[in-house]
């Protein structure tokens, strides 16, 4: 669907709005304190209007005839201290269009509120949980059973914020989902507290801008996303040389995504750096049968100190290559 004039007198609405109907969650984990916002939406590229959050702050969804300065402006107002039910009352009350949005906020705090604006376009509605900190929220929905069925799924599901943010957005598809059918996705989940370092308070960033099944394929990128934090996590152990860690994060992001030919890759070059030479031997062959062009790159790593500068070990693992 394209831009559509809503404008009618007495309204202050931008005569041409963006209809982002769509179903999303916001809500804070309990036991760590993460934050996160997850969205499915028949519109291209949601990732950047619907989902906000801050680390040690809170996050907001956005949408219906979207304001996306809804999300600046609330974690403005609640980094400055105010929860997110009052960020959001003042936000609406002072939108001339409240009419047509539809907004969630939760804080650090757990405090969470949620506006559906009485023209949003039907199906739409929302449930907001104190007690389990989320509030899930859908407009133009297949039927009026979506949302009910988000927030039931958000409270049985298992695991950490990001896994349970994706079993909502599959129960709003398995509920009957955007009357429309599907286009993008994203989810956004931060830390409890902010390190100053963005790209550290941010454990997922992922978006899905344009598949035929987006939640799909947003549950295979969070999954990827889970396998190079433990790769991430593998790499700062090196770096201390603490070798027995970064085998252990190695093997445990193999496990995730066993597709991916550099997750073993670097599991052997830290066996070598630890002196276990034997182990990492038939690792490196299974990988240079897998993709060939990783065996280019040993040398670069001895030259950069990132392995042993032995050129007996390095002929033995460049002989490894088969024919």
């Amino acid at each position: 669907m394209g831009r559509v004039g809503v404008a009618q007198e007495g309204d202050r609405l931008s005569a041409y709005a963006r209809p982002v109907a769509t179903y999303s969650i916001v809500a804070r984990d309990m036991t760590t304190g993460e934050m996160g916002v997850a969205v499915q939406s028949h519109w291209f590229s949601v990732g950047p209007i619907v989902p906000w959050a801050e680390a040690g702050v809170g996050a907001v969804a956005t949408q219906s005839l979207v304001d996306p300065a809804y999300g600046p402006k609330g974690l403005a107002l609640m980094r400055s201290g105010v929860s997110a039910p009052e960020a959001l009352s003042q936000l609406v009350e002072a939108d001339d269009g409240r009419a047509v949005r539809q907004v969630a906020m939760v804080d650090a705090q757990g405090r969470v509120a949620t506006h559906t604006g009485g023209r949003c376009i039907a199906f739409a509605g929302h449930v907001t949980d104190g007690e389990y900190q989320f509030s899930v929220q859908a407009n133009m929905m297949a039927g009026d059973t979506i949302w009910p069925a988000m927030a039931e799924a958000f409270r049985a599901a298992e695991g950490d914020l990001a896994y349970r943010l994706i079993a909502a957005l599959e129960a709003a598809e398995a509920a009957g989902g955007d009357v429309r059918g599907r286009q993008s996705a994203a989810i956004v989940v931060v830390n409890a507290e902010a390190t100053g370092d963005a790209w550290v308070d941010r454990r997922f960033d992922l978006r899905v801008e344009d598949h035929p099944t987006p939640v799909e394929e947003l549950k295979r990128l969070v999954q990827l996303q889970r396998a190079y934090l433990h790769m991430n996590a593998g790499d700062a152990a090196i770096e201390e040389e603490d070798w027995e860690t970064a085998l252990a994060e190695y093997a445990a992001a193999e496990e995730l995504a066993p597709e991916i030919v550099e997750i073993p890759f670097w599991q052997a070059v830290s066996l070598v750096s630890a002196g276990r030479v034997e182990d990492a031997l038939p690792i490196f062959a299974s990988v240079f049968a897998r993709e060939r062009v990783w065996v280019e790159l040993v040398p670069r790593l001895v030259e950069s100190g990132l392995m042993p500068e032995n050129e007996e070990l390095l002929e033995t693992i460049m002989g490894l290559i088969e024919d």
